[in-house]
């Protein structure tokens, strides 16, 4: 269920709509509780892919960069809060 809240986050705050071809063609949803663990397995793997193809595809990828100072930049967060 949190891949398919992962793909809806995303087209939200981008307006994108990602194509999931593949995964629609197994026809398995995570409320589909009677079909094998292997067929969700299978599921999941698929739609995480597509969702990656499409991000890595339109380049909406954002680095963050972290401070080498970690225990500095943990106290003034914890101070913050």
């Amino acid at each position: 269920m949190l891949m398919v809240h992962i793909k809806k986050y995303y087209e939200d705050i981008t307006n994108e709509e990602i194509e999931t071809e593949r995964y629609s063609a197994l026809q398995i949803s995570p409320v589909h509780i009677h079909k094998d663990k292997k067929a969700h397995k299978e599921a999941l793997l698929t739609l995480g892919e597509e969702i990656v193809d499409h991000i890595h595809g339109h380049h909406h990828v954002r680095v963050v960069n972290y401070s080498a100072d970690t225990a500095a930049a943990s106290t003034r967060v914890a101070v913050e809060h």
